[in-house]
């Protein structure tokens, strides 16, 4: 993802930025989902590294949800306190959110090697559940908010990408998790 650095190397585009973020998160999802319905068809045998993947999602998604709610909207409400509500409804969508993780990340974690019908439907539910929520989730929010955010004010962001606009490359180094979901020694 290409960051736009104005001359006096302040980032700039904050909502183009948010954009790229939700595609990347979108396609991770896809990938997740890909590799979830190909271990539950048992035509993958990959249980530790779709933990891996699913940890790694997660992680960002979250990371994602929490520079938000404590960097990205409270700077947004003082410069733009009609997006008040905006900003509430899309924070109560994040604990949401954080509830689907922490249930996917639970039902993957106790998934059997030969896992049967009914705990295959769940895990596929709580991905699909996940998928509807966070699509509507972000669109909604790129309608609402990336006017703003590109014409966002914020000197404490000026050559740093904040949290909520961070994607792969961090995430994964972060956790130790290497590009195809495998741990590292």
């Amino acid at each position: 993802m290409e960051t736009p650095i104005e001359p006096n190397g302040r980032l700039t585009a904050f909502g183009n930025q948010l954009i790229e973020v939700h595609i990347w998160l979108r396609e991770e999802l896809a990938r997740l989902r890909e590799d979830v319905d190909s271990y539950l068809d048992g035509r993958n045998e990959r249980p530790r590294e779709l933990r891996a993947h699913c940890l790694t999602f997660c992680s960002a998604l979250s990371r994602h949800h929490t520079g938000e709610d404590d960097g990205a909207f409270p700077v947004l409400v003082e410069q733009f306190p009609e997006l008040r509500p905006v900003l509430e409804e899309l924070g109560r969508d994040h604990h949401v959110v954080t509830g689907i993780l922490r249930k996917l990340e639970e039902l993957l974690g106790d998934l059997e090697a030969d896992p049967d019908p009914a705990e295959a439907q769940r895990v596929r539910a709580e991905l699909d559940g996940l998928a509807a929520l966070l699509e509507s989730h972000f669109v909604y929010e790129e309608k609402r908010i990336v006017s703003a955010l590109n014409s966002l004010s914020a000197p404490s962001w000026d050559g740093s990408r904040p949290d909520f606009l961070l994607t792969a490359a961090d995430a994964i180094s972060d956790l130790g998790i290497q590009a195809d979901g495998t741990t590292s020694p």
